[in-house]
């Protein structure tokens, strides 16, 4: 159950919204709160911190790539102080090895920008395995497999562009290259 309370469907209640695109934020709040949330925002890692304080939520949805740090630092620090706490981790740089990474980290489910707000919803309050069994596997593109492989290399670096590139045997601004750019579709 991967330190999960419970798989059963759970009801809206207070969320904690973290991004650093403050359209993508507000968008997203206002289909939230219409969905019945309460949702408090935060467009950095200080300022989920601050939010924290003084709102405990029972869900989250945190960018994985923050301006001001990883988004997998505020997963594990909710997940330490709310066991039960349900977390949707977004990421623009799609790849498996994230994928592993967050749900290591205690996150509830991972999903791809841009993020469909009813998927979005499903995945905070429903059961992720049963989402993830809805979803037709796809055999991936050899760019997307080069894509996972360099990603996976990259955590296992611990998200060091110069070790990734010197173990992967390329240059490192190549190498910064390919990880500003979006992952390839599978």
């Amino acid at each position: 159950m991967n330190g999960h309370a419970t798989r059963a469907t759970a009801r809206p209640g207070p969320l904690l919204l973290v991004d650093d695109d403050p359209g993508l934020r507000r968008t997203l709040q206002r289909l939230l709160e219409r969905r019945g949330f309460t949702v408090r925002t935060a467009g950095s890692l200080d300022e989920a911190y601050g939010v924290l304080e003084d709102f405990p939520p029972d869900f989250a949805v945190v960018d994985l790539n923050l301006a001001d740090g990883h988004g997998m630092d505020l997963v594990r620090e909710l997940r330490s102080h709310r066991p039960a706490i349900r977390i949707a981790v977004l990421t623009g740089f799609d790849s498996i090895a994230s994928a592993v990474v967050a749900v290591k980290a205690g996150a509830w489910a991972y999903l791809a920008k841009p993020v469909d707000v009813d998927r979005l919803v499903t995945a905070l309050l429903g059961d992720p395995v049963a989402l993830a069994a809805v979803e037709e596997p796809r055999p991936m593109s050899a760019d997307r497999i080069r894509w996972e492989h360099i990603q996976r290399i990259y955590e296992q670096c611990g998200r060091n562009v110069s070790e990734t590139a010197r173990r992967l045997g390329m240059h490192r601004r190549t190498l910064q290259r390919i990880l500003s750019k979006r992952a390839p579709r599978p």
